[in-house]
């Protein structure tokens, strides 16, 4: 464990404190509510069911586009992100296994393997399906551009708000620390607990290989990444979950996108895994 591998985490953590010094207003909260939604679906959608397993297809500009909402989630960039977690089912908790609970406990799996050299630099040759891109070679690179421009764009915003509506109480510093810093902190615990809890506590529908279990909870808090179990199952499928009571936020997103063109060829479970789902 190398705590400068980790210093970028760590100042997101100590910046996020400063909600404890300035209060909300309901349109900073409205901003937290809204950018934690979008980043969540940039990351469920974009860089984990399409970046990591090509669940479903889009153009370069669209592509583009999941990419560059992704990043800012201050998740550094879809290749890194996408390399990760194709070693992780490449290897779900065994020894090479980055992040698994099973072997290293909680805490590593849920953000301390963020601190170690072998996360900051991946073996990227297992994403070259997209490192082929110069486009998201670049935002891959340069994913701080994205995380930035979003909490630059906030500052303006409450600025804005305060300029032209005085009587909500607003400002721009009030929209960054609750519109991003306070939202991307929410995003960060969401998506780590996919990786350790979802590896601890649960129900296992399906006997894989690895410990992965599915909760209802933790699929609406991350737009259906909670149907752990379902996925570790069937990873190529854009649908988690598998029963029509298995909310999947993202799933519904992406066949509204479908209808609008903007993604096709949306990949669903096979019948005959569905034959093993227990009503």
């Amino acid at each position: 464990m190398d705590i400068r591998e980790g210093l970028p985490l760590l100042a997101m953590h100590l910046a996020g404190l400063s909600v404890f010094l300035v209060a909300p207003s309901p349109a900073a909260l409205a901003a937290m509510g809204l950018t934690y939604a979008v980043r969540v679906f940039a990351l469920t959608g974009g860089y984990h069911r399409y970046f990591s397993h090509n669940a479903f297809r889009t153009g370069r500009v669209f592509q583009f586009v999941l990419a560059f909402l992704g990043a800012t989630a201050a998740q550094l960039g879809p290749l890194w992100w996408a390399s990760h977690h194709r070693r992780h089912h490449a290897h779900a908790d065994t020894v090479e296994d980055l992040h698994s609970p099973a072997l290293h406990g909680f805490f590593w799996s849920h953000i301390g393997w963020l601190f170690c050299r072998s996360a900051a630099d991946p073996d990227y040759r297992n994403v070259q399906d997209f490192a082929k891109y110069p486009e998201i070679r670049w935002i891959d690179r340069h994913s701080w551009v994205a995380w930035a421009s979003l909490a630059a764009g906030l500052a303006l915003a409450g600025e804005g708000l305060r300029a032209i509506r005085p009587a909500w109480g607003t400002g721009g510093l009030q929209f960054v620390v609750w519109g991003f810093l306070a939202s991307t902190l929410l995003v960060y615990h969401v998506t780590f607990s996919i990786n350790s809890l979802m590896h601890l506590f649960g129900w296992r529908r399906f006997e894989t290989a690895d410990t992965s279990r599915n909760s209802a909870l933790l699929a609406l808090l991350s737009f259906g990444e909670g149907w752990h179990n379902n996925h570790h199952r069937y990873p190529v499928s854009a649908r988690q979950g598998f029963r029509w009571w298995e909310v999947d936020l993202t799933y519904y997103i992406l066949r509204l996108l479908g209808a609008l063109g903007l993604v096709w060829e949306i990949r669903e479970p096979p019948a005959r895994l569905l034959k093993e789902v227990p009503a």
